[in-house]
């Protein structure tokens, strides 16, 4: 008897739970289906060149249509100290307390500006690329960490010009210089932990969105960009300690006790933006991985 033959007996059907066991016995997944938490973020490892390489073509891409490209990244934080200085600075006197405001402030803008830039376009890295997410099968997350990257590229210009107004200011080259790729690799692990939850949250609801801008310009103005926390909140140690210890105004606090004299290093805020960078990290991992699946489908 040949087969395929009318005498044969087909095998007998398998039920969903035995063709799931067989299929993941061979190594098959369902399309679309959430990865473990740990091989999801082994993904991710395994693909840092490609993000690298991807983070470092959108920051060239960035001003490459201005006529003066790369150099606004320059001009910006330029442009925005002296007009924060007139306003703050000299209208409205908030320098108090400060011995260097004008470094102070240009710490403030340009540290800022890295984490407001992150906050609002990261956020918006899913629901700004859902042609990507539906064509291809990558980790998500690997878009909301490239926007991350690339506005940390897209600063570095604005930091080593920083350097230059430290000394033009008479600010000492010293040990604790050394410490600023320290305090700029804490400030990235939180933005790319605020990141990914910001962009499940906007996937979900996009009108977050919108919100988003506002909750950015309020932190401006409360976590010490233009006005020292610890001079004008000294007579209250709870608001002082919350408004310097929460995650978008440490860093600051980390860059001005690396470049500026009068801010003494403190163990106590290291430790503290350490403990931000892990938590925030690994939880925005977390919350994010919770919805892979899901990416794309609304």
């Amino acid at each position: 008897m040949t087969p395929g033959s009318p005498g044969d007996t087909p095998p007998p059907a398998l039920s969903p739970q035995e063709a799931a066991a067989l299929a993941k016995a061979h190594g098959l997944t369902p399309l679309g289906a959430r990865p473990a938490f740990g091989d999801y973020v082994r993904s991710i490892w395994r693909r840092r060149s490609f993000l690298w390489t991807l983070s470092q073509a959108e920051a060239a891409e960035k001003n490459a249509e201005d006529r003066l490209g790369m150099l606004w990244t320059l001009l910006n934080p330029l442009l925005l100290v002296v007009s924060y200085f007139l306003i703050f600075g000299l209208l409205l006197d908030t320098k108090r307390g400060v011995t260097n405001f004008i470094a102070f402030l240009s710490i403030g803008v340009v540290v800022f500006g890295y984490s407001s830039a992150a906050i609002t376009k990261g956020t918006k890295a899913i629901v700004g690329n859902m042609g990507l997410v539906r064509a291809l099968r990558f980790p998500r997350a690997l878009l909301p960490l490239s926007v991350t990257l690339t506005e940390f590229l897209m600063t570095l210009p604005a930091m080593a010009v920083l350097l230059v107004v430290m000394l033009i200011t008479h600010e000492p080259l010293t040990w604790r210089w050394l410490l600023l790729p320290v305090a700029l690799g804490i400030q990235t692990a939180i933005l790319a932990g605020l990141v990914l939850m910001g962009a499940r949250l906007v996937n979900v609801a996009r009108d977050i969105g919108n919100l988003i801008p506002v909750v950015i310009r309020l932190l401006r103005y409360i976590s010490g960009v233009f006005f020292s926390i610890d001079r004008y909140a000294e007579h209250h140690p709870t608001v002082q300690a919350c408004l310097s210890l929460q995650p978008l105004a440490l860093p600051m606090d980390l860059v001005r006790q690396c470049l500026m004299a009068e801010f003494p290093v403190k163990p106590l805020e290291w430790f503290v933006g350490l403990g931000w960078a892990v938590v925030l990290l690994g939880a925005g991992l977390w919350i994010f991985w919770r919805d892979e699946a899901n990416y794309g489908r609304a």
